[in-house]
């Protein structure tokens, strides 16, 4: 694995190494040890799956308050997305800055995302398949999000919104959280 710190700080783009020969490839997705040096501190508690059937479709911005803040580790395994995180650590100097990265069954990456970042991505081809290796279990009382469109943060996607959940859609505005000042979790400021 190689690492390569993005602007966000302890976020990381991970290329990964394949062993290549008559039979195909090999890669090795995870060792617990390499990712110690990048920061995680916590075990996988669990690697989800999921499918997006349609191009431009917008999926978060998610993140659990603590004791449930989540280590997410993010892998393209079919088609192409563009991977959106935001910094919502109190204090930082990136606070509400985001970062995208574009991930894809073909350039064989993923991405790191500590404690303290909301997370999404948009489907930038139809049938988009990821695999998430995160640090805590989903705990729906602890769950928030961050609206995709938000004026405040001003992401810019790639493509027009086509499909983007009724939750995703109804996460209030950054002005109209009136009493959110970003998350604390244990390793940050």
């Amino acid at each position: 694995m190689k690492f390569s710190e993005l602007k966000l700080q302890g976020v990381y783009e991970i290329d990964l190494e394949s062993h290549h020969d008559e039979r195909g490839w090999f890669t090795r997705l995870f060792c617990v040890n390499e990712l110690k040096a990048i920061g995680l501190t916590k075990p996988i508690v669990n690697i989800n799956y999921s499918y997006t059937q349609q191009k431009g479709t917008i999926r978060g911005l998610h993140f659990q308050y603590p004791p449930d803040c989540e280590i997410k580790i993010v892998k393209c395994i079919c088609g192409v997305i563009c991977d959106c995180i935001v910094d919502i650590r109190k204090g930082s100097p990136t606070f509400l800055q985001y970062d995208m990265v574009e991930l894809s069954s073909e350039n064989n990456k993923m991405i790191y995302i500590p404690e303290g970042f909301a997370h999404g991505f948009q489907t930038l081809t139809d049938n988009a398949e990821l695999l998430y290796f995160v640090t805590a279990f989903y705990s729906p009382k602890n769950e928030d999000g961050l609206r995709f469109d938000d004026a405040q943060l001003n992401i810019n996607w790639q493509l027009k919104a086509t499909i983007v959940s009724e939750r995703d859609r109804n996460h209030p505005l950054l002005a109209e959280k009136k009493d959110w000042e970003g998350i604390i979790c244990n390793n940050l400021f």
